[in-house]
Parts: structure tokens; sequence; C-alpha cells
């Protein structure tokens, strides 16, 4: 009989993206396996026509499904569930759920509550890529790779899309395309809109006999910095921004980028996973460093603030981060190849 798996994460959009090479190596070892993922709602679309995925279940954290998704589990009879990041929600759901193998992070009261066996980061020493980590699930249950790399698929009718749409705001086919996205959620150190402004006005500068279009995606952006980027008067700048209106169309857009530049958040995860050359910039603390969040695929560039500069410029306690100063616009635009 065909294995059943469960893969569980259901926090944010980049941390969902790290989890998206255990199917493909599941299915790897076991070819007739049944997969299946657990997120929310808005982050299930990550996983969106992957061939590995048989079913996507979801949990809306803000609302009363908790015993909606206990159902959904206990119906497939799952043999394994694969807790990525630790959530005391999802772990007796998987318990409740009748998963019979669970495997979770760290020795945490809930998961010893719920008879669930573990694997330990060790506090991050070695630090390794949250994608490897994540991959010490299926290294428990047997699945040994060393083959990390997010995925994200997208159709031939998602291609077709997405051309027109690009086709529709008056890009041509040939036009190399850079999606700059400046926000972040504070989910990682990031530049100010300033500071964006001054990297786009040297891209103009230095690039202004080239066929190149310049593509915002970022909800937060503010009025005053869209004012500022529409006073440039340049045509290759497009705002893209409102007509991204669910995750799978920022999917779909940055699909169809030559590169992206981007702090490490989300969108800039989402890219590592189409295979986008990505210009990703990071903070040196541990927690934020490219040795943890680092762009994966060999086409990009992770930029890091280095030690030193953080040492005299970030305050004591490293709440305070010096991104701003620490990675300038050039160290930026030298690595923009039109």
């Amino acid at each position: 009989m065909a294995k059943k798996f469960l893969i569980v994460r259901t926090d944010r959009v980049g941390d969902v993206v790290m989890t998206t090479a255990i199917p493909r190596e599941i299915r790897r070892v076991f070819p007739d396996a049944f997969i299946a993922t657990l997120t929310q709602p808005n982050t299930s679309k990550i996983f969106e026509n992957n061939p590995h995925v048989n079913l996507r279940i979801t949990d809306d954290l803000s609302k009363n499904t908790f015993w909606d998704v206990v159902k959904q589990i206990r119906k497939h009879k799952f043999d394994y569930g694969l807790l990525t990041y630790p959530t005391e929600r999802a772990a007796f759901q998987l318990f409740w759920g009748g998963v019979k193998k669970r495997i979770g992070v760290g020795r945490i009261l809930y998961e010893v509550i719920t008879l669930m066996k573990s694997v330990s980061r060790n506090k991050y020493i070695p630090l390794r890529h949250e994608a490897d980590y994540c991959m010490d699930l299926t290294r428990k249950i047997g699945i040994n790779t060393d083959n990390y790399q997010p995925e994200i698929h997208i159709s031939e009718t998602e291609k077709s899309e997405i051309n027109k749409f690009i086709k529709d705001k008056g890009i041509s086919e040939d036009t190399f395309k850079i999606i700059l996205h400046t926000g972040s959620k504070n989910s990682a150190p990031n530049w100010s809109e300033d500071k964006y402004l001054e990297l786009i006005i040297k891209i103009i500068n230095k690039h202004k006999d080239k066929n190149f279009a310049l593509l915002l995606t970022a909800f937060e952006m503010t009025p005053d910095f869209k004012s500022k980027i529409k006073s440039l008067n340049d045509n290759r700048i497009f705002d893209v921004s409102d007509d991204i209106n669910d995750l799978r169309k920022l999917i779909k857009i940055i699909s169809a980028a030559d590169l992206m530049i981007c702090s490490s958040t989300g969108p800039l995860h989402l890219a590592d996973a189409l295979d986008i050359k990505c210009i990703g910039f990071n903070c040196c603390q541990p927690m934020s460093s490219v040795k943890l969040w680092g762009v994966l695929n060999r086409k990009s560039v992770n930029l890091q603030v280095s030690e030193d500069f953080c040492n005299a410029n970030c305050s004591d306690d490293k709440k305070q981060c010096g991104i701003e100063k620490g990675i300038s616009t050039d160290d930026i635009l030298k690595h923009i190849i039109i």
C-alpha cells in the first residue's frame, strides 16, 4: 500500500517556500506516495500545480477551523506527519488526526504530550540553511538527500496569462524585466524607501539607453514614494502592485522576470524557487544571515552586511540593524547586467 505523507508549515511565505523541496524528495524515494501539505490558505498557493503534491489542506488560523482540519487529516489516514516548524495547534491536529508517525522540531512540551518524535536544530550550531533544517525531518524517516533547492511550478496556462499581462502593460517580449520589491512586512532587515529611490535613479542613469522594464511589486509602498517614482517620468518603470490581488498572481509576475532585487523576505524566496536570478541582501546576524536565509539557486547573488560594520554601527542588542548603510546602492548596481 502506498505511504501517505503530510507536510506541515503554517507560518509565512518565505518559511513555506523552504519546505517545497520535500515533496520532490519524498516522491523520488516513494514514487507511489500520497503527499499532502497543510498550510494557511494564502501560502497554499505556493504548492499549486506542484506535480508531487496530491492534496493541499488549509488551516485559517484566524477562524475556528481546528476540528475541520483534524477531520480532513483523519480522513486520509496519513502514515507520516512532518511538522517542519513547531506550533502547538498543528501538533495537536496531527495527534487528533491519527497520523501514525509524527516528526517535529525540538522537544517542546506539547510535542512530548502528543508523543511526537523530533529532530534537533542544536541551537543552530553549526548554522545551516533553513531549507536544509526542514529536510532533516525527511532524513529522520530514511529519505536521505542533500538537494534542498526550493521549487515552485508554473503551468503553461499561467505562463500564457502572465505573458499577456506583461504585453498589455506595453512591455515587449525581449525587454529585460527587473522586479524591485521594496517591502518586507518587517520579516527581515530592509532599506528605507529613500534608499530604494536612490537605487532606482542610479539604474535609470546607468542604463539610460537600455531596453529594460522595472516592475515595482510591493503593496507597502507609500503614496509619497509612489509620487516620487512618478515624478521621475520614466516610462520604463511600472507600478504593478495594485494588480497583485493574491499570492499566486505575485508568483506568476515573478516567474516572468529576468532579475529580482529584494531584501531577504518572502518574494525573494519565491524568486529563488522559480529559478530567477536574484540580488538579495541580508543582515549578518545568524537568524537573518545568508547562511540561514540566502538565495540557493546558483545564478543569484547574496549580499550581506559585514560583521565589522555590524559591530560598529548596529545597536548592542542587534535589534537596530545598520543594513541601510551596510549595503550600498552601488553594491547592488554592479551586479545588474542588462
